[in-house]
């Protein structure tokens, strides 16, 4: 059976370094969101689950859960993501700058951030 390399790519993808970084950088992003969602009054094991992490992240900055499908359309998601970056910035005292670099450009650094640091939540 003939997969045109996929396989092997996936293989190449997902072993050695490469996973092992990957999977820092999640982990990373998962107890950045941990803090982030227990400043927010919701349950930080919600972190850990995949889309719902995303949902809650949408609400956190703001807007319906609803609005997280936006993730799945191409191009769309970008402005998307960088809109709610921003949006959750403001809700934790931060400004733009740090909102698009440190939550949409470097999120492995912003969520740590915005989790372990003296910035509070404010929901108006």
């Amino acid at each position: 059976m003939d997969t045109n390399g996929i396989s092997e790519l996936y293989a190449t993808i997902f072993s050695g370094t490469t996973g092992l970084i990957a999977l820092v950088f999640y982990v990373l992003v998962a107890i950045g969101l941990w803090k982030v969602f227990s400043k927010a009054g919701y349950p930080g094991i919600l972190a850990i689950i995949p889309i719902v992490n995303i949902v809650i992240l949408v609400r956190i900055a703001g807007m319906s859960g609803w609005l997280a499908l936006l993730y799945i359309i191409p191009l769309v998601n970008i402005v998307f993501g960088i809109i709610v970056a921003i949006k959750l910035g403001e809700r934790f005292g931060k400004g733009g700058l740090f909102s698009f670099f440190l939550l949409f450009v470097f999120p492995y650094i912003g969520y740590l951030i915005l989790g372990f640091g003296d910035s509070r939540y404010s929901k108006a």
